[in-house]
């Protein structure tokens, strides 16, 4: 990082020591004090715009103060969230023209400091390596202090140091609800308020710069942490919000042929259709429109970017595909677990429908992946799903020395193993689900064995890299699919794993381990419900909306984690409300859809099969709530919905209704301030 980021204050100081008689610097500094105090850059930018029309202020004061306003004012407005980035990065610096020797030199390093924050947030230069975060973070940290010293009524700048700022809404718990309930509704109200936010004060529509000013390819991601408001609640304001960024992003030149023509990696090129078309799908699942859309890639695939490998197997060509062409050098030639990711909204498709012919499909590219991973080669133990295959000879990995990094992009923590490995093992399971071959279980049994070895026998030894030791420490994500698995079957065969490695919702609904689901929860409310700013404002990169509060956990800001900061997880609002133990973009096995706004409600499926749920609901508000909600897992038949008060007494008569295809829907109502139990079961 360039020095001149970390001298800022000589210029405030000297004014601060001035001798007296100097009443144009006296007025300079309380100018300078009181934008620094501000918290908001609205403030500020009114007043250096004050400043700069101080008669009394030397010209060049002036002459700065009017740059710093521009500055500002293109923080604030600029359609690009992070325009100075490629700067930063080349020079450690962005030149705002303030003069090191300027009184606006603090006010520049205020913003300084936070792109500086931001684009170590987001590149994985910085972030994916803990020693050069480490050296990013004590570099930036003094810069920060400096700052809260100087202006210490600016809380935002004690925000980035740790020091919480509350929530401007408050959502006081109800006496009467259990504290599931009472965490789950705050976590939901909060979330829906960062998400409302960017819908109200970031919508730009820009042809360059995306709908929220991230860009295209951030800007899809963002429906990600979204979810829990508009799949497993029904929000039509983000509903709507969704719909409208699907179409434009769709809708771009790029996206005619159905997927983007703009030749990059899997990563990359999949999220501008995967990101648009599977909210979509999840939210219309019978609409015509989305459903061909999905099916355009599934041409692709078969007439593009997979070919039969040198042993028979049907794998992608290339890391780098585009909807015309693909990369052919033989350092990018790999098949890969990130390719799930292309294929997104197809196996969605596929779930729904059945279709026989992407049956073929997918059933000859899970073999490729179930054949390799059943082989030891090129030091991969066996039993182990690689992160890449190459083409076209088939072996395990890519060009590089080492079987677990291929070598096959820039950015190469993207695809070191094990890479996005949990979408390609949730479309594994769902290829098992929808043939019933057991063989489509193998790589999931062989992984999760490994990783209870592990977890049964753990070391305290630095393995080595690649051994079957060191890929089972980093398994942890294989609960979410075996969880899946589990509620699926209801077999017992990952009982051991699940009982040391279960996520807090899977806990819950196997081992009835309320208080693990219910502190989870409780920890997701506490997360947001400080530091407003640092989810919305803040935020340069919208793939980052979430990622303030790991500033300060170990090796952020300080070396030490902070204590009492938590990390949000949307994650446990979605699984809790949908009955959903893990992923919603691969195999969502979300049984429920509540037909009502993500307010004033919190909604528990304590138990889902293909023929019945029951869960519990708790509504906050007043009145009686005319709701409804939509059944995805029940098979087809007929079916009664009984709402209850906790001790089983019926509320209102049983509603029957019916399922027809792959989902149902029925209207029902809930009273307010009363723990209610529903219940569906097949009409007798």
């Amino acid at each position: 990082m360039n020095r001149r980021f970390i001298v800022m204050t000589t210029a405030l100081i000297a004014l601060a020591v001035a001798p007296p008689g100097f009443a144009a610097d006296e007025a300079v500094l309380e100018y300078i004090q009181r934008a620094g105090n501000v918290e908001t850059d609205a403030k500020r930018l009114e007043i250096i715009r004050g400043l700069a029309g101080l008669e009394t202020a030397p010209q060049e004061v002036r002459d700065d103060a009017k740059r710093m306003a521009g500055e500002i004012d293109r923080y604030m407005n600029a359609e690009h969230l992070y325009y100075y980035s490629r700067d930063m990065r080349a020079n450690g610096r962005w030149d705002f023209g303030i003069p090191e020797d300027s009184p606006l030199w603090p006010i520049a390093q205020i913003y300084h400091a936070r792109m500086h924050v931001w684009d170590t947030f987001e590149y994985g230069t910085y972030w994916s390596h803990p020693d050069r975060r480490r050296i990013r973070f004590d570099e930036i940290r003094p810069v920060f202090e400096e700052l809260a010293e100087t202006f210490p009524e600016n809380r935002l700048l004690r925000m980035y140091l740790g020091e919480g700022i509350p929530a401007p809404k408050e959502y006081p718990p109800a006496k009467n609800a259990p504290d599931w309930a009472n965490a789950q509704r705050e976590g939901l109200e909060r979330l829906a308020d960062i998400i409302e936010w960017w819908i109200d004060n970031r919508t730009i529509d820009s042809d360059e710069y995306g709908t929220y000013g991230g860009g295209w390819g951030d800007d899809c991601e963002m429906w990600r942490f979204w979810v829990p408001t508009f799949i497993a609640f029904d929000s039509a304001k983000i509903a709507g919000a969704q719909e409208h960024f699907s179409r434009a992003l769709l809708g771009r030149p790029h996206m005619e042929l159905g997927y983007s023509n703009r030749l990059s990696d899997v990563q990359h090129s999949a999220e501008d259709s995967s990101d648009t078309l599977t909210p979509m799908m999840l939210l219309h699942p019978d609409d015509e429109e989305w459903s061909q859309r999905a099916l355009k890639i599934a041409d692709l695939m078969r007439n593009l970017w997979m070919g039969e490998n040198e042993r028979g197997f049907l794998q992608f060509k290339s890391t780098y595909i585009a909807s015309d062409r693909l990369a052919e050098d033989a350092r990018r030639a790999c098949g890969t677990v990130y390719h799930a990711k292309a294929a997104e909204p197809v196996l969605l498709y596929w779930q729904r429908t059945r279709d026989p012919e992407l049956t073929k499909l997918f059933t000859r590219w899970m073999d490729t992946w179930v054949d390799v991973t059943a082989r030891e080669e090129r030091g991969k133990p066996a039993g182990i799903m690689p992160s890449a295959i190459h083409w076209p000879d088939g072996r395990v990995g890519g060009t590089g020395e080492h079987w677990w990094d291929p070598e096959n992009h820039t950015d190469d923590p993207l695809y070191v193993w094990p890479s996005s490995m949990r979408g390609m093992l949730n479309a594994m399971l769902l290829t098992y689900h929808m043939t019933g071959d057991e063989k489509y279980l193998e790589p999931i049994r062989s992984m999760a064995r490994i990783r209870l070895e592990y977890l049964e026998n753990p070391s305290e030894e630095s393995p080595e890299p690649g051994s079957k030791a060191w890929c089972a420490r980093r398994l942890g994500f294989i609960q979410g699919v075996v969880a899946k698995y589990t509620l699926l079957t209801g077999s017992t065969e990952f009982n051991a794993l699940l009982e040391k490695d279960a996520g807090p919702y899977t806990a819950y609904r196997l081992y009835g381990n309320r208080e693990t689901l219910t502190n989870r929860l409780q920890r997701n409310a506490e997360a947001l419900s400080i530091n407003f700013p640092g989810y919305t404002r803040e935020v340069r990169y919208t793939d980052r909306v979430l990622r303030f509060p790991h500033l300060l956990q170990a090796n952020g800001m300080y070396p030490e984690a902070v204590p009492g900061i938590e990390i949000p997880d949307p994650d446990v609002l979605y699984a809790s409300a949908t009955g959903d133990p893990g992923d919603v973009e691969f195999f969502p096995m979300n049984a429920v859809r509540w037909l009502t706004p993500p307010r004033d409600i919190a909604a528990l499926v304590v138990d889902s099969t293909n023929a019945s749920l029951e869960a519990e609901l708790f509504h906050f508000g007043g009145g009686t709530r005319p709701m409804g909600a939509e059944f995805y897992l029940l098979k087809p038949g007929k079916y009664m919905l009984a709402v209850q008060q906790a001790d089983q007494t019926a509320i209102g008569d049983a509603i029957p209704f019916a399922v027809t295809g792959s989902r149902g829907k029925v209207a029902f109502e809930l009273p307010a301030g009363i723990l209610c139990r529903l219940v569906v079961n097949e009409a007798e």
